[in-house]
């Protein structure tokens, strides 16, 4: 379920702790879903994630392309160190999707070096 932090600002979406092909549907509903009018960004909450599949990955990259079809922009929240960021990471996620340590970081203000 998204979280909305005020009524036309950013939503977080607090991801599962594995995100593979029996869920990645799912995920992806739920963050489209969050991409409602007047929502600028979406923070998909992977801090608890210990888990995800290049299903998973597919996923967030098609919410990417659909939240941004709404004019929101989709961001990363995952922790520093953990297995999922590394292996995001190693195939360059962080180029094309914005990973912050955490949700407080992804919901401030874009500032380079933040991430």
């Amino acid at each position: 379920m998204a979280v909305r932090e005020r009524d036309s600002g950013p939503v977080v979406v607090p991801m599962p702790a594995e995100i593979d092909l029996a869920n990645a549907g799912r995920v992806g509903e739920q963050l489209c879903t969050a991409a409602s009018p007047g929502v600028t960004v979406i923070v998909a909450d992977l801090t608890g994630t210990q888990f995800c599949d290049s299903a998973g990955i597919r996923t967030l990259l098609r919410a990417r392309d659909d939240v941004a079809a709404g004019h929101a922009q989709l961001r990363l929240a995952v922790a520093r160190g953990g297995a999922v960021r590394r292996a995001l990471q190693a195939i360059g996620l962080q180029h094309v999707l914005p990973m912050y340590p955490t949700v407080e970081a992804a919901l401030a203000p874009d500032v380079p070096g933040s991430r």
